[in-house]
This record gives C-alpha cells, sequence and structure tokens, in this order.
C-alpha cells in the first residue's frame, strides 16, 4: 500500500535521512526544486520548448527555500523570474537562506507585499508555505493566496491547506498542479485538497523508504482475493442475506443485492415482509426471496449456517431497523455484517446502544449526514473552521468512530476513509485520475453496501472487504461514465473484473 505520512512524519523522515549522513538538507532542497521544475515541464510541455515569466512567492521556511532553488533552475533556462518573499531573509532556516543567497548573485528579491500583479499572465510557484502551516493565513498572505493566477504551480502542497487533514485554513491558493515530495500527504486527498490541488505529482528526492505509515491510500484488490476457487460450489462462496422494506421500499436492496452477487457470493438472499413479496418477485431471477417479517423471522433465517453475512439498512425503514439490527449483530454465531443507512438513523437517539450489540466483524457505512447522527461530537469538529493546523480531519474522526463503535468504518464522500479500531486507516479518494462525479445519483450507496456484503460473505476480512468494495465502486463507475445510474454498476463489475 501507498503510505500517506503525515507533515510530523515527514519532517521524521527527512531529519532522520540528514542525521544518518545520506543527505544533506541541501541536497534535499535541489532535488525538489529540480522535481518541481521536471513535473511543469511534464505537465505543460510547451513550457520547456519556450522560456517564459515567472513569479515565485516564498515563504518564511524551507518551502521557501524550495522556491528559491525553482527561481534559480528557471531563470537559467532563460526564463524572467521575479522572486517575492515573506518575512525576512536574515530569519531564513540555513538551507533556505543558503538558496536565497544563491538566488541573489543571479536575480532579485522583493517584499511579498509588492507581489500584487506580479504574475501578469505568466506562472506563479507557491512556495509561502508547505506542509508544516500552523496557522490560518490572514493579512497580506490571505491576499496573496486569494487572487487566482493564470497558471499556479504548488511545491508541496497549496499554501493554506493543511497536509494533513485537506482542510483550508483561513483561505488557499488554487493551483493547477501541485508536486509534493517522496510521497503523497493526507491533505492531498482528503476535504478542500484535492479541489485546491489541481493535478497532484510527486517527485522522488531520494528518502529511503521508512517504516509503514499510519494511514494508507486503497490500493486496487488483488486478483487472487477476487477470484473464485476452482471446483467450488455455490455455497462454497458464501450465502448473502440482504433484508429490504416493505411495499414500494424494495429497491435499495434489490440493488444491494444485485451487487452482493455480481460480486461473487455465491447465493444471495431477500428477506422481505410479506407485504412486499410479490412486488420483489416480479423483479428478481437469479436472487432468492424469503419472507421475513419481524426478529423473530430474521432470527429463524439465521438458523441455516450457511449464511455467512448480512446487509441491513437499504431502504429497511427505522422501525423495521430497529426490530432486526439487534437480531442481526446478538446471533450466537456472529455473521460479517453490513449497517448502511436506515439502520444506522434508528439509532441517532441511542448510538450507545448500537455500539453495544456491535462486533468485531461489522462494517458501518455512514455518509457524513449519517455520521453526524451517531457521533454528533466527531461531525462537529468536522464542521467548524480549522483554526490551527494539524486540523481536524476526516480520518481523525473515522478512527476515533471505529474505536467508540468497535468495529470498522467506512466513511464514504469523495473522500471516503476506511477506519478499523486498532488505527489502521485507509483512504480511498475518486479524485484526479479516480474522479468519478457520476456517483453522485441516487441508490449508488446501495450498491457499495451490497458489493461490501458480497465480498465478506466470501470471508474476505471487514478492512479489506471495505477498501475492496469502495475501489471496485468507483471503477465501475469510471468504466460506465457519463449517464450512469446506480442500476448500471453491479452489471458494470464485470467488465471491471475481467480487466484486473
Amino acid at each position: 500500500m501507498t503510505g500517506l505520512p503525515t507533515a510530523a512524519r515527514m519532517r521524521a523522515i527527512e531529519q532522520a535521512a540528514i542525521e544518518s549522513g545520506q543527505v544533506t538538507g541541501r541536497e534535499l532542497m535541489e532535488r525538489a526544486g529540480c522535481g518541481v521544475v521536471a513535473a511543469m515541464f511534464d505537465e505543460w510541455p510547451a513550457l520547456a520548448r519556450a522560456p517564459q515569466r515567472a513569479v515565485v512567492l516564498c515563504g518564511p521556511g524551507n518551502n521557501g527555500g524550495d522556491g528559491f532553488v525553482v527561481a534559480r533552475l528557471l531563470a537559467e533556462r532563460g526564463w524572467t523570474v521575479a522572486a517575492f518573499l515573506f518575512g525576512e531573509a536574515d530569519r531564513l532556516p540555513p538551507d533556505a537562506r543558503a538558496n536565497f543567497e544563491r538566488w541573489q548573485m543571479i536575480g532579485t528579491t522583493r517584499p511579498l507585499a509588492e507581489a500584487q500583479g506580479a504574475a501578469g499572465g505568466g506562472l506563479v510557484v507557491d512556495a509561502l508555505f508547505g506542509t508544516g502551516l500552523a496557522r490560518p493565513l490572514e493579512g497580506v498572505l490571505r491576499e496573496t493566496v486569494a487572487r487566482r493566477a493564470a497558471r499556479c504551480v504548488a511545491i508541496d502542497i497549496p499554501s493554506g491547506i493543511c497536509a494533513d487533514s485537506g482542510r483550508v485554513l483561513g483561505a488557499a491558493m488554487r493551483a493547477d498542479l501541485t508536486v509534493s515530495f517522496h510521497s503523497a500527504k493526507p491533505g492531498h486527498y482528503l476535504a478542500d485538497g484535492p479541489e485546491h490541488c489541481g493535478a497532484l505529482r510527486v517527485a522522488d528526492i531520494g528518502l529511503p523508504p521508512g517504516a509503514p505509515e499510519a494511514i494508507t491510500l486503497c490500493p486496487a484488490p488483488g486478483t487472487a482475493t477476487l477470484a473464485k476457487r476452482a471446483g467450488g460450489h455455490k455455497y462454497g462462496h458464501g450465502h448473502a442475506l440482504i433484508l429490504s422494506g416493505g411495499a414500494g421500499r424494495t429497491g435499495a436492496a434489490r440493488l444491494a443485492a444485485r451487487a452482493a452477487l455480481r460480486i461473487g457470493a455465491g447465493v444471495v438472499t431477500l428477506g422481505v415482509p410479506g407485504a412486499a413479496q410479490q412486488e420483489v418477485a416480479c423483479q428478481i431471477a437469479a436472487l432468492m426471496l424469503r419472507r421475513i417479517e419481524d426478529g423473530v423471522g430474521l432470527a429463524e433465517m439465521l438458523a441455516d449456517p450457511r449464511i455467512t453475512a448480512l446487509c441491513l439498512g437499504p431502504g429497511l425503514g427505522l422501525a423495521r431497523a430497529r426490530d432486526l439490527v439487534p437480531v442481526a449483530c446478538g446471533g450466537v454465531v456472529p455473521r460479517a455484517t453490513v449497517l448502511d443507512a436506515d439502520a444506522l438513523t434508528a439509532f441517532e437517539d441511542e448510538p450507545g446502544a448500537l455500539f453495544a450489540m456491535l462486533h468485531g466483524d461489522c462494517v458501518l457505512t455512514p455518509h457524513l449526514g449519517e455520521f453526524a447522527r451517531l457521533f454528533p461530537d466527531l461531525a462537529a469538529k468536522l464542521t467548524l473552521p480549522a483554526t490551527k493546523g494539524p486540523a481536524y480531519s476526516k480520518a481523525d474522526a473515522a478512527r476515533e468512530a471505529a474505536r467508540r463503535a468497535g468495529c470498522v468504518v467506512l466513511l464514504k464522500g469523495p473522500d471516503t476513509v476506511i477506519a478499523a479500531p486498532d488505527g489502521r486507516c485507509s483512504i480511498h479518494a475518486a479524485q484526479y485520475d479516480r474522479a468519478a462525479p457520476w456517483l453522485a445519483t441516487a441508490g449508488s450507496g446501495d450498491v457499495l453496501a451490497g458489493i461490501l456484503t458480497g465480498l465478506m460473505a466470501r470471508a474476505i476480512p471487514p478492512v479489506q472487504a471495505a477498501e475492496a468494495a469502495a475501489w471496485l465502486h468507483v471503477e465501475a463507475a469510471r468504466a460506465f461514465g457519463p449517464g450512469l445510474i446506480a442500476e448500471d454498476l453491479p452489471d458494470t463489475l464485470p467488465q471491471v473484473l475481467r480487466a484486473l
């Protein structure tokens, strides 16, 4: 998996490499500057062929030092470069000061307050603040980042974006290209980060790989995980039970059930109340149907040991959820269980009662609204303006929620976060080259719940199943493209699986 180090962790990685003698701070700064220029020319090849004008905005730390390297490298290529500094040159860190002095041999530097209008249609290089920003941008800084440049490159992360949370601290630069170093950071994928980063590139600056990171980026699922065993039979690949709501409310559960079947569960049964039996029977073929009127009926169904996973929530109805969830979670032999939608909202007045029922093979799949109903204090931290960095992040919230609930939490959104009670955390971002705006359609979350249930029915562990489900859900949307509706997602999964 690709690790996403926090700002503090990144500083520790760099410092360890410097203290070990593997590299000097000035060498890292030179490599960073070279990486930015190379990424610029790769993103916009025309810039490499014809020198242009650039404005380099340098901050008071090492990010500013990277900016002076970029200024020098562009000037050496024949560019007309104007450099501006926030703060005093004699207060720059030693390595940044050295690169400032080297730049001064070929160019001049003016105060940041004089930068207004200096871009004049040229390229702006944002080297004001990198990953270590701890306070909101105010005054001249706020005014500077608020002006939209014709084309802007951000070094490491756009100034004003918290590298750990992706949240805006006061105001933030909007870049067309962001070049980070060694590895992307959580803030490149969370909250406002992607919107402000533009395209994202990661430059190798020669740092050695370190210990595994606490936050990772979801990978594509391995084919061994998704393949079916040769010679197996249907029950050998799991039996998923999807509980439906009443008449007129069965569509969401049918979407989830079809997705569970498409992703490889050997058998999928829809448990429906009697009033909805005819409605469902008229619209399914490969799916099984079982009348489950109430908690007693569900308990009878769960006497079948072949049932390996349950899904409750999509279109379930609040009263039915309150009746069925305790039975689903309280069996003698706990089954893998996905709780979504109504199965979460039904307990907003007593979330502690829900958490007391849960076990380690449960996964909660809230969107932010449902998350706020179960974890109002955590949601409040996410909605309050960020006043300092590192700011409270969606990853922080999901981790705390997982610890409180005692099970995996998949917190949905373009920046989906998957967290386990032991602190493991991964991000699946439908951003950059994996953007899937077509998922903003009714029923897409029900399909995600079904994919996850189908994978868990096949005995795939909760975290691994959640990561694979998030990836496959987005990949199916990308494979189908514009015009997507939720019904298209399950039937696009075979195409995605073949591609894998």
